[in-house]
């Protein structure tokens, strides 16, 4: 089974550039190894939060763009078994390709897919999320996705994953179980849904607030502690 790994980080504004190329040659290490695709995801419309927010994650600065990023492995397994060559290829080494980031406020982690509709396309735009669902309520969240992430695809969305926490581990600074303030008795969800172009997405989200399928929704989560936001793509590598 497909195996997801997320990425959330905050870079210099100013380092756009720098970023991308490091993205790229990281991407490309990652693929050599094993990985079947990588995207980073430069932000474009990503709120602040009083309770919670992607700029809260990663304790964001005025001067700093958060990135959304993930990368697919074809099983935990060929991922697990990568690690340990892929960070001993030079491209993954500080000393020559240094992070243009502070990687201490990175939150990672590791994600199997519950649930995924449509096929991902070059190019276009993202929105992206992180939940914290009861761990008892898996299958109601896969339900749950399964019943409405249609409707997204339906006013114009091209690919939606949605995947549940495998391994996620703690941060002495920042973590994706702090970023949604996940309780003992929660499991961090990382989803996201990618649009043809921005214009299209802004459409389809107002179609899809407007549909009357979402009429009284009740979400299987706490919304007020889902961080989500929009992004564009500056790095896409598959060995498709």
């Amino acid at each position: 089974m497909t195996y997801v790994q997320g990425f959330v980080c905050a870079v210099p504004t100013q380092a756009r550039e720098a970023f991308r190329a490091h993205a790229q040659s990281a991407a490309e290490a990652f693929l050599g190894h094993g990985a079947q695709s990588v995207c980073e995801c430069w932000g474009d419309d990503v709120p602040d939060g009083k309770v919670t927010s992607f700029p809260m994650a990663v304790k964001a600065r005025p001067e700093e763009t958060i990135v959304f990023s993930w990368m697919l492995w074809p099983s935990k397994q060929a991922h697990d078994t990568a690690m340990p060559k892929a960070f001993s290829d030079p491209r993954l080494n500080p000393a020559t390709n240094p992070m243009p980031f502070d990687g201490k406020r990175l939150i990672y982690g590791g994600f199997t897919p519950v649930f995924e509709s449509g096929s991902a396309r070059r190019g276009g735009y993202v929105d992206g999320f992180v939940m914290a669902v009861p761990r008892a309520g898996r299958d109601v969240f896969q339900d749950f996705c399964a019943r409405y992430d249609p409707i997204f695809e339906e006013h114009g969305a091209n690919w939606i994953m949605e995947a549940w926490e495998e391994d996620v581990p703690a941060g002495e600074v920042t973590d994706f179980r702090r970023a949604v303030q996940a309780g003992v008795d929660e499991a961090v969800a990382f989803a996201f849904v990618q649009w043809p172009d921005k214009a299209t997405r802004d459409d389809g989200m107002r179609r899809v607030m407007e549909d009357p399928r979402f009429a009284g929704l009740t979400m299987p989560f706490d919304g007020k502690r889902m961080i989500y936001g929009g992004f564009s793509p500056i790095v896409e590598a598959s060995n498709a």
